[in-house]
C-alpha cells in the first residue's frame, strides 16, 4: 500500500492532565467575617497552597493505520487506550503532537455517546446520521436495518433517557456501524450488551472490515481481538510498547500480564520461605490465552521456584478454585482429591488440564492454593482473571441459546 492509503497517522502524540491536590483546610475562625457566599470555599482553601501534579496519559505515540485495517488496541486499565480514542474522535485535544485523519469517522466510546436524552430513538438515529455527514435520504435507506439490528423497534418513539444501558448501546452501535463510516472506533462499551448482542457486534465489525473500511477496536477480550484484528497496538503507561501483527502483540501482552511483577492481584502470599510462585497462566489448545471457548482444552499452569526442595519430601498439594460473576463458586480442582501429590524440584511446573471446557460466556477468576501436608504455603485469591466464551460447541452452525443453561456438556442422542 502507498502512503495515500494511510487513513490515520499519529505523530508524537502526547496528552497531559493536571491533577489538583487540594490543600488541607484551615480553621473556620480564620474564615469568619468574610463574605458568606465565599465562606466555605475560602475555608477549604486555607491551610497552605494547593499543589498540582502533571499526569501524562499518553507520551510520544507514533503509528500509522491504513485503509481496511482492523486494529486492536490492548493494555491494562489506565494504559491510555480511552484517551487515545478520545483524541482520535476529536473529543479532546492532544497536549503535543498531531493526528491526521482521512475519511468520515464514527466512534462509540461510552453509552449514549452523541445521543440527546430528550429525543426519541428515531430522532437520535437521524441526529447521529447528520453528525456523521449523512443526508436524510441516506439515513432513511439504512433506517430499517438499524432498527432491526438494535432490536428497539417497540421503543423507537420513546425518549432515550428512558432506555436501559443495554438498549442505549445497541442503538448507538447500530447507528455507528450501519451508516457506513470510513473509520469505525469501538471502545469496551460493548461489554454493556449481553453475550448474544456482543456476537452480533463482532460479526458486524467483521462485515464492516470486509468492505474495506477501517476499524479500531479496544477490548480486554483477547479472544475477540485475536479473531477480529490483523494488527495490534499494546499500550503501557501511556506509551506504545509493541505494535505489529496481532498474534505477536497479544503474545507480548499475555507474557506481561502473566508476570507477577507490578500486578496488584499478586500482593498476597505468593511466596513462602519454602516456595515462590513465578506466574499462573491459561493455555487454550496449547497456546497462551485469557479466554477459553466451550469445548476447548484448557490448561492452568503454575511455575514455581523452590530454594530447598528437600524440605518438601512428600510433595505439594495444589488446588484451583474457579469463581464466576459475583464470586460464585464454579468449580474446584485439587490433586489431593485424586490421591496424588507433586514431587518438588528447585523449579518446575504444575498443571491441571480440562479436556472439554463446558462453561458458557462469563468472566471468571482463578484462586490458587499450594499446601504442604496441612500447611498453606501460598494463597493467591486472584491468581488469574479470564473469560469463558460461547462458540458453535456442537458444530451446528449456531451458538446454543443462553436459555440452555450455563453448561455446554458433550452428549449423544440415540434411539436405544
Amino acid at each position: 500500500m502507498s502512503d495515500t492509503d494511510v487513513v490515520i497517522r499519529a505523530e508524537g502524540l502526547s496528552k497531559c492532565y493536571t491533577i489538583n491536590h487540594a490543600a488541607k483546610p484551615g480553621t473556620i475562625r480564620e474564615a469568619v467575617g468574610h463574605n458568606a457566599r465565599s465562606l466555605w470555599s475560602r475555608f477549604r482553601r486555607r491551610g497552605g497552597a494547593a499543589s498540582n501534579e502533571e499526569f501524562w496519559a499518553l507520551r510520544e505515540i507514533d503509528f500509522e493505520i491504513k485503509q481496511g485495517e482492523v486494529v486492536g488496541i490492548i493494555g491494562r486499565n489506565g494504559a491510555g487506550k480511552s484517551t487515545l480514542l478520545k483524541i482520535l474522535s476529536r473529543i479532546t485535544e492532544p497536549t503535543k503532537g498531531r493526528i491526521r485523519l482521512r475519511g468520515r469517522l464514527a466512534s462509540l466510546l461510552e453509552v449514549g455517546t452523541g445521543f440527546h436524552p430528550e429525543l426519541t430513538g428515531r430522532d437520535n438515529i437521524y441526529l447521529n446520521g447528520a453528525i456523521l455527514g449523512m443526508t436524510r435520504v441516506e439515513i432513511a435507506r439504512k433506517f430499517d436495518e438499524i432498527v432491526a439490528f438494535a432490536e428497539v423497534d417497540r421503543f423507537l418513539d420513546t425518549p432515550v433517557k428512558r432506555y436501559s444501558s443495554g438498549m442505549y448501546v445497541r442503538l448507538a452501535f447500530a447507528v455507528a456501524a450501519h451508516l457506513e463510516p470510513e473509520i469505525l472506533i469501538v471502545d469496551e462499551v460493548l461489554a454493556v450488551g449481553d453475550a448474544e448482542f456482543q456476537r452480533k457486534c463482532l460479526g458486524k465489525m467483521e462485515q464492516v472490515a470486509g468492505h474495506g473500511r477501517t476499524v479500531l477496536f479496544v477490548s480486554h477480550n483477547i479472544a475477540a481481538v485475536q479473531r477480529l484484528c490483523s494488527r495490534g497496538i499494546y499500550l503501557q503507561q501511556g506509551r506504545i510498547v509493541a505494535q505489529g501483527a496481532s498474534h505477536e502483540v497479544i503474545d507480548r501482552y499475555l507474557r506481561d500480564t502473566s508476570s507477577p511483577s507490578g500486578k496488584s492481584r499478586w500482593n498476597y502470599a505468593r511466596r513462602s520461605p519454602l516456595i515462590e510462585v513465578e506466574n499462573v497462566e491459561l493455555l487454550v489448545n496449547g497456546g497462551r490465552q485469557n479466554s477459553v471457548p466451550a469445548g476447548a482444552t484448557a490448561t492452568f499452569r503454575v511455575r514455581y521456584r523452590c530454594p530447598a526442595p528437600e524440605k518438601l519430601p512428600e510433595g505439594l498439594e495444589c488446588s484451583f478454585i474457579v469463581y464466576g460473576q459475583g464470586q460464585k463458586l464454579v468449580n474446584f480442582w485439587s490433586n489431593a482429591g485424586r490421591g496424588r501429590s507433586f514431587p518438588i524440584a528447585s523449579s518446575g511446573v504444575i498443571s491441571c488440564t480440562v479436556p472439554e471446557w463446558p462453561f458458557r460466556t462469563m468472566p471468571m477468576t482463578l484462586q490458587l492454593h499450594l499446601n504442604y501436608r496441612f500447611d498453606n504455603l501460598v494463597d493467591l485469591p486472584d491468581a488469574l482473571a479470564f473469560d469463558s466464551a460461547d462458540c458453535d460447541r456442537f458444530g451446528t452452525g449456531t451458538v446454543p441459546h443462553i436459555t440452555e443453561g450455563i453448561l455446554l456438556l458433550p452428549h449423544q442422542w440415540g434411539e436405544s
